[in-house]
C-alpha cells in the first residue's frame, strides 16, 4: 500500500518527547524557513456546518482565502525562529503614533477565579489518579531505540536517491517539460554509429527507474509494517462501526415512522387550517385589490362628471388620490401603465379650465349692472375656484382679476357718457361721432351730473371688488390657519411619540413582520368587521389602502382627510370650508399672496382715479375747467374730495392721481382767481378818488358776520320791502371807520379768499401766498397813489389833501384790524410744519403800520412847513393877536375839521400834540432870533398874549380841550 504523506517515520504515541524533538530538528534541515502566516492554522474552526466551505489543501494551497486572515497572536509573539523577541511588534506595523495603553476590562466578560474550576477539579481528580496508577503499572519502552533510528536513517538515505521531480505534488507526464526531464530524448537518438550506445543508455535508464520503484515500494512496505497494529485495529473498529450504523439506521427508520404518524394525526389538520387561513387572507387582499382597480378604472369618468359641474377641487383631489394609489398600491399593474400620464394631462387640462373659469367669473362679476347691490356673485363658485387654484399653486390668478378691472373701468366711463349723451337732445350723435367730442358739448351742470354719476358707479364698483377680494383673502387665511394648526398638531404628536417610542417600535415590527398567528387572527375576524374594513379600503371618496402596505389607523386618517377635501359649506356671512392637507403652500407664499390681493384692491382705487383723471383732462382740453367761476369750482372740488374720501375709506389707502389732478386744477383756479381779484383791485385803485364812501347795509352785515368769529360770505337775503339806507361809517367792534369804496370791496375780496380756503382745503398755502401778495399790492399801490401823489395823474385830482391822507390812513388801519383774524383763519387750516408761512402776515402788518406812520408824518410835515413859512415872518408888535397867529389858528382849525371825523379822537390828539411840538420848535427858534426873552417886559407881554390866543383857539377845537400844550417850552431856559 502507498500513502500520500511524507516518507519520514512517525513516532509512536508512546514515544518520548526527546525523540520527537529530535525528529523535528532533523526535518528542519530539509524544510525552508516559513513566513509568519505559516504558523497560523489553515483549517477553519467553529461551526461544523461551515466545513463544506473550507479550502482544499491540494487545489487551494497557493490561493489566499479568508482562512489566512486568522492570526495566532501567541504563536506570532513567541516565534522560536527569532533569536530575540521583537519589542516593536506593534509600532512597526501600526506606526510610531501607537501608544500602548491599558485595556479596560470588558463589562460583558465575568471575572474568572479559582472557584470557577472547583467543579472541574473534582471531576478530573479521580481520572488523574487512575492515569497515574496506569503509568506506574506499564513500564515505558526504551525511548532511544537504536535499531529504529538506524532504519529510519537508512530509509531517508534511500529516498534521497530518488529525484525530487517524482516527489512533486503536481507531477504529471503530460507536461512536456516533466516528460523531457524524466525521459530525455538524447537516449533515443537514431543517428548512425550510435545505436549500441543508445540501447545501453535506454537499458540503464530503465534499470534506474526500476531501482527508484523498488526504493519507494520498500519504504511503503516499511511504513505499512510500522502501522500494521493501527491498521488491524481500524479494521476491527470498522466492523463494530458498521453494526452500530445498522442499528442506528433501524432506530431512525422507526422514529421516522412514528413521526409520520404523529404528523398525520396531530399536525396536518392544523397546518391545513393555517394554510387555508393564509389563502383566505390572500384572496381577500386580491379581492380588495381588484375592487381598488375597479375604482381607479372609474377615475376618468368620475373626473369628467365633476368637471361638468365645475367641481374642480373634487376632481383634483380624486386625481391626486388616484395618483397616490397608483404609486403605492397598484404599482406595476400593466393595464394601468398609461393611466398616470393620462391623469397628469387631465390635471393640466383642469388648470387651464380653472383659469378660463376664473376669467369668466371675473368678467361676469365686474360687468354686472352697477347698482347699490354689493353682494358677491356665486360665492360658492368663487371659493371652489380659489381653492382649486391654490391647490395647483396658480398663485398669479389675481392678475387676471386686475386685467378685468382695467377693462371694466374703461367701460364704466364709456357707458355713463353714452347714457348721458343719449338723454341730451342738443347733442346730435350722428354729426358728432366721437364720445370725447360729445362730452365737450355739455354745459357745466350736465357735465357735473355725468361726473357725479361716474363717481357713484366707481364707488359701487370698488365696493364689489372689495367684497370679492375679501372673500379670496379669507380663503387664503383659512389655508394659512390650517397650516398653522397642522404644525401645532405635528409638534404635539412628536412630543407624545417620544414618550411611547418603544411601543411604537414594537407595533411597527409586529406589523412589518407578520407572524402566522397574526394572519390566523386576521382570518378569524368577524364578518361585520371584515366588511367594514373592505368598505373603508375601497371607499370611492377616500384614499384606498391595502392591508399589506398601510396599517388600519392610517387608512382611517386618509379617509377622514379625503372627506375634508370634498366637504364644503359657504354661509352668507362667512366662508367655511375644510382644507385638504396636501395643499403644500408655505406660510411665506400665502402671506405674499394675501398682500398681493390687498395690493390689488389698492390698484383698483388707483385705476378708478386714473380713469377719472383722464375723463377730467379730456374735458379740460378746451380750458373748460379754468373758465369755471368760484362756486362751480367749489362744488366740483367738493365732489372730487368726497369721491377721494370714499375711495380711501373703501380701500384703506390714499390714491394720489385724482388728488394731484384736483391740486393741479386748483392751482390753475387759484392763479385765475387771484389774477381776477388783483386786476379788479387794480382797476378800483386806479379809479379811486379817495373820498369817504357810504357803507351799504350788506357790507355792514358782512363786517358783522366776521365780528361773530367766523369768516364767511353771508347768503344774499331776499329784497326787503324797505331798503336800509347806507351808513356814513363802517362800524367794526364799536369803532367807526371812514373808508373808500375800494377798501369795502377789498374786504369782500379778502373774505372770498378765506371762504375759498374753507371750500378747497388743498389750496390753503397757495391762497395764503396769493392773499399776502394782494395785501402787499394794495399797500404799495395806495402808497403810490396817495403819498406818492400818483392819483393826481391817474384820477386827475388837483391835490392830495389832508383829508385824503387821513382817509387813506384809516383805510389801512381797517385792513390791519382784520389781519390777525385772517391769520387765525389760515393757521387753523395749515399743518404744523406750514406755520412758517404765517410770517407773511407779520411782514404785512409791519408794512401797514409803517405806511400809517408815514401818513401821520406827512400830516405833521404839512403843518411843519406851514409853521416855518408863517413864523419866519413873525414880528413882536401890536396889534394882539398878530396876523401870523390868527393865520396859524385858522390853518389848525382846518386841519382839525378835515381829520376829526376820519380819525379816532386818540389819534387826533396824538397828531395835534406832534403838530404842537413842531409849532413850539419853530416859535422858539423865531423868538431866539428876535432876542425876545421871558423877562416880563413889553415884548414878552405881546408874545404871551399871542400864545394865549393860540392856546385858546387850539383847546377850543372838539376833542382837544384837555390837551396839554406845555407852551412854557418856547422860552430859553436861564443858565
Amino acid at each position: 500500500m502507498a500513502s500520500s504523506h511524507s516518507s519520514s517515520p512517525v513516532p509512536q504515541s508512546n514515544s518520548s518527547d526527546a525523540f520527537f524533538k529530535k525528529e523535528m530538528d532533523s526535518t528542519k534541515r530539509f524544510r525552508p524557513v516559513q513566513s509568519l502566516p505559516d504558523v497560523c492554522p489553515k483549517e477553519p474552526t467553529g461551526d461544523p456546518h461551515n466545513l463544506c466551505d473550507s479550502p482544499s489543501l491540494v487545489a487551494d494551497q497557493h490561493r489566499w482565502t479568508i482562512y489566512h486572515s486568522k492570526v495566532n497572536l501567541p504563536a506570532a509573539l513567541n516565534d522560536p525562529r527569532l533569536a530575540k523577541r521583537e519589542s516593536d511588534f506593534f509600532t512597526k506595523t501600526w506606526g510610531v503614533d501607537f501608544v500602548d495603553t491599558e485595556v479596560t476590562p470588558s463589562f460583558y466578560l465575568p471575572q474568572i477565579t479559582k472557584e470557577h474550576f472547583a467543579l472541574y477539579q473534582q471531576e478530573i481528580a479521580p481520572r488523574e489518579k487512575v492515569h497515574e496508577r496506569c503509568k506506574n503499572i506499564c513500564t515505558p519502552k526504551d525511548p532511544f531505540d537504536r535499531t529504529l533510528l538506524h532504519t529510519h536513517d537508512k530509509s531517508r538515505t534511500d529516498l534521497e536517491q530518488v529525484p525530487k521531480i517524482f516527489m512533486k505534488p503536481d507531477f504529471a507526464l503530460e507536461d512536456s517539460l516533466t516528460f523531457n526531464a524524466v525521459l530525455p530524448w538524447s537516449h533515443f537518438s537514431t543517428a548512425g554509429g550510435k545505436g549500441n550506445r543508445d540501447a545501453a543508455s535506454s537499458k540503464l535508464l530503465q534499470e534506474k527507474l526500476s531501482h527508484y520503484l523498488d526504493i519507494v515500494e520498500v519504504n511503503i512496505a516499511h511504513q505499512i509494517s510500522l502501522r500494521s497494529e493501527a491498521f488491524f485495529h481500524a479494521m476491527t473498529s470498522q466492523h463494530e462501526l458498521q453494526d452500530y450504523l445498522r442499528k442506528t439506521s433501524q432506530a431512525v427508520k422507526l422514529l421516522r415512522e412514528k413521526i409520520a404518524q404523529i404528523d398525520k394525526v396531530m399536525c396536518e389538520g392544523s397546518l391545513q387550517v393555517l394554510r387555508l387561513s393564509l389563502t383566505r387572507n390572500n384572496c381577500i387582499k386580491a379581492y380588495n385589490k381588484l375592487k381598488l382597480m375597479a375604482t381607479v378604472h372609474q377615475t376618468q369618468p368620475t373626473v369628467q362628471l365633476l368637471l361638468s359641474t365645475s367641481e374642480f377641487v373634487g376632481a383634483l383631489d380624486l386625481i391626486a388620490t388616484t395618483q397616490e394609489v397608483l404609486q403605492q398600491e397598484l404599482q406595476g399593474i400593466h393595464s394601468f401603465r398609461h393611466l398616470g400620464s393620462q391623469l397628469c394631462e387631465l390635471e393640466k387640462l383642469i388648470d387651464k379650465m380653472m383659469i378660463a373659469e376664473f376669467s369668466t367669473y371675473a368678467r361676469n362679476d365686474l360687468n354686472r349692472p352697477l347698482e347699490d347691490d354689493c353682494q358677491i356673485l356665486e360665492e360658492e363658485r368663487l371659493v371652489s375656484l380659489v381653492f382649486g387654484l391654490l391647490k395647483q399653486r396658480k398663485l398669479n390668478f389675481y392678475e387676471i382679476y386686475g386685467d378685468e378691472m382695467i377693462i371694466t373701468a374703461k367701460n364704466v366711463i364709456k357707458q355713463c357718457v353714452v347714457n348721458t349723451v343719449s338723454q341730451i337732445e342738443e347733442i346730435d350723435t350722428e354729426v358728432v361721432v366721437k364720445i370725447a367730442d360729445q362730452m365737450r358739448m355739455m354745459n357745466f351742470p350736465q357735465w357735473f351730473d355725468l361726473l357725479k354719476n361716474i363717481f357713484s358707479k366707481f364707488t359701487i364698483f370698488l365696493k364689489r371688488i372689495k367684497a370679492t377680494l375679501n372673500t379670496i383673502r379669507s380663503v387664503v387665511f383659512l389655508v394659512l390657519d390650517k397650516n398653522q394648526k397642522n404644525r401645532d398638531l405635528e409638534d404635539t404628536l412628536q412630543k407624545n411619540s417620544k414618550d411611547s417610542t418603544v411601543d411604537t417600535e414594537v407595533a411597527y415590527l409586529t406589523h412589518e413582520g407578520m407572524f402566522i398567528s397574526d394572519a390566523f387572527s386576521e382570518g378569524d375576524l368577524p364578518p361585520v368587521a371584515a366588511d367594514t374594513t373592505s368598505q373603508r379600503n375601497t371607499s370611492p371618496n377616500s384614499e384606498p389602502c391595502s392591508s399589506d402596505s398601510v396599517s388600519e389607523p392610517e387608512c382611517t386618517t386618509d379617509s377622514s382627510s379625503s372627506k375634508e377635501q370634498t366637504s364644503s359649506s359657504v354661509t352668507p356671512g362667512a366662508v367655511e370650508m375644510m382644507i385638504s392637507d396636501d395643499m403644500k403652500l408655505t406660510d411665506l407664499e400665502l402671506v405674499r399672496l394675501a398682500n398681493n390681493i390687498q395690493e390689488l384692491l389698492y390698484n383698483a382705487s388707483d385705476i378708478c382715479h386714473d380713469r377719472s383723471v383722464k375723463f377730467l383732462m379730456a374735458r379740460a382740453k378746451d380750458g373748460f375747467l379754468e373758465k369755471l367761476n368760484s362756486n362751480e369750482f367749489v362744488i366740483l372740488s367738493r365732489l372730487m374730495e368726497g369721491f377721494i374720501l370714499d375711495t380711501e375709506q373703501i380701500c384703506g389707502r390714499k390714491s394720489m392721481s385724482l388728488r394731484g389732478a384736483l391740486q393741479s386744477q386748483a392751482n390753475r383756479f387759484v392763479n385765475r382767481f387771484h389774477e381776477e381779484r388783483k386786476t379788479k383791485l387794480s382797476l378800483l385803485l386806479d379809479n379811486e378818488r379817495w373820498k369817504q364812501a357810504e357803507v351799504p347795509a350788506e357790507f355792514q352785515d358782512l363786517v358783522d358776520s366776521v365780528s361773530d368769529g367766523r369768516i364767511s360770505l353771508p347768503e344774499k337775503k331776499p329784497a326787503a320791502t324797505e331798503e336800509r339806507k347806507p351808513a356814513e361809517f363802517l362800524i367794526v367792534e364799536g369803532q367807526k371807520y371812514a373808508t373808500v369804496g375800494t377798501v369795502l370791496l377789498l374786504i369782500r375780496i379778502i373774505l372770498e379768499y378765506c371762504q375759498c380756503v374753507d371750500n378747497i382745503p388743498s389750496i390753503t398755502t397757495d391762497m395764503l401766498t396769493r392773499l399776502s401778495d394782494l395785501l402787499k399790492y394794495f399797500n404799495s399801490r395806495s402808497c403810490q397813489l396817495v403819498l406818492g401823489a400818483g392819483a393826481l395823474q391817474v384820477v386827475g385830482l388837483k391835490t392830495i389833501t389832508t383829508k385824503n391822507l387821513a382817509l387813506s390812513s384809516r383805510c389801512l388801519q381797517l385792513i390791519v384790524h382784520y389781519i390777525p383774524i385772517i391769520r387765525a383763519h389760515f393757521e387753523a387750516r395749515l399743518q404744523p410744519k406750514q406755520y412758517s408761512m404765517l410770517r407773511h402776515f407779520d411782514h404785512i402788518t409791519k408794512d401797514y403800520h409803517d405806511h400809517v406812520a408815514e401818513i401821520s408824518a406827512k400830516l405833521v410835515a404839512i403843518m411843519d412847513s406851514l409853521f416855518d413859512k408863517l413864523l419866519s415872518k413873525y414880528e413882536v408888535k401890536a396889534p394882539v393877536p398878530s396876523a401870523c397867529f390868527r393865520n396859524i389858528c385858522k390853518q389848525m382849525a382846518k386841519m382839525h375839521e378835515a381829520i376829526y371825523d376820519l380819525l379816532p379822537e386818540e389819534q387826533t390828539q396824538m397828531l395835534f400834540l406832534r403838530i404842537n411840538a413842531s409849532y413850539k420848535l419853530h416859535l422858539k427858534r423865531q423868538l431866539a432870533h428876535l432876542n425876545v426873552v421871558n423877562d416880563g417886559g413889553p415884548l414878552n407881554g405881546l408874545v404871551t398874549s399871542d400864545v394865549a390866543f393860540y392856546t385858546g383857539n387850539l383847546q377850543a377845537l372838539k376833542g382837544l380841550n384837555n390837551l396839554d400844550l406845555n407852551m412854557a417850552e418856547i422860552w430859553e431856559q436861564k443858565r
